[in-house]
């Protein structure tokens, strides 16, 4: 039988990003209040790792729980934030069960949509227990290859299963059955998915609420998704093919 959640919880890893902390927690509480009565209680928790700019004090002043750490692994900064929030779901409400209890995850470059947290609820109370959602790079951070490769690599609507931990959702008792997301400073987020497939949790893949992610080059976590951008994307053959077609059209041939 399929248990809806009775609370919602969000874990946000962050690493000097007093550029775009703030808008990342305005949408966030923005997705918690449309939750609405759906769930009895939510909580969030940003994780610091190793910040040394202002982030610190744009929690402080947005009134979001955080915790800090020294860590340099964005998995141990995960983990710790999910611990933070569930920390902050026991002081407002009883005890509850692992399995009653949903994690959404995103970064603290990320904006999510009004509707992330439904949507993950949505797919939730059809049976998921992991939701992979997707993302997309703010267009001004791309330069133009970047941006021709987007679009010939990525179609609207929708979902190519690429895990991001940005766009991320997980029932508790599945994420503690997969061991989180352990202290991995890259692909935390995909070995965590790999290891819920292993021990048979559902899966959904979905593009119903896409995140806003930056789309810089040089990223935070060595080997992640500016990496993906800066040279994986740009090598896919269909980019490769648009990449042609465009400088065959600009020489008139």
């Amino acid at each position: 039988m399929i248990m809806l959640p009775d609370a919602v919880v969000v874990a946000i890893p962050a690493h000097d990003e007093e550029d775009l902390l703030e808008a990342c927690l305005h949408s966030v509480r923005a997705a918690l209040d449309a939750v609405g009565v759906r769930v009895a209680v939510t909580a969030a928790c940003v994780a610091l790792d190793r910040c040394t700019d202002r982030s610190l004090e744009i929690v402080r002043l947005l009134g979001v729980p955080a915790v800090e750490l020294n860590s340099g692994a964005v998995g141990a900064a995960r983990d710790a934030a999910l611990a933070g929030a569930l920390a902050r779901l026991s002081e407002s409400a009883s005890p509850l069960p692992l399995d009653r209890i949903w994690t959404a995850h995103t970064d603290a470059d990320s904006v999510v949509p009004q509707n992330w947290l439904t949507h993950q609820l949505d797919l939730a109370a059809a049976g998921a227990e992991v939701v992979v959602g997707t993302v997309q790079p703010r267009f001004d951070d791309l330069d133009d290859e970047q941006l021709l490769a987007w679009h010939a690599t990525h179609s609207p609507v929708v979902a190519n299963g690429a895990v991001h931990g940005a766009n991320l959702g997980v029932r508790a008792d599945v994420l503690e059955r997969a061991d989180g997301f352990r202290a991995l400073p890259v692909h935390e987020d995909v070995l965590m998915v790999e290891r819920a497939r292993a021990i048979g949790a559902r899966v959904a893949a979905s593009d119903g609420a896409r995140v806003l992610t930056s789309g810089r080059s040089v990223g935070r976590a060595p080997d992640g998704y500016a990496r993906y951008l800066r040279d994986e994307m740009l090598r896919d053959p269909r980019a490769v093919a648009a990449r042609r077609t465009d400088l065959a059209v600009e020489s008139g041939f």
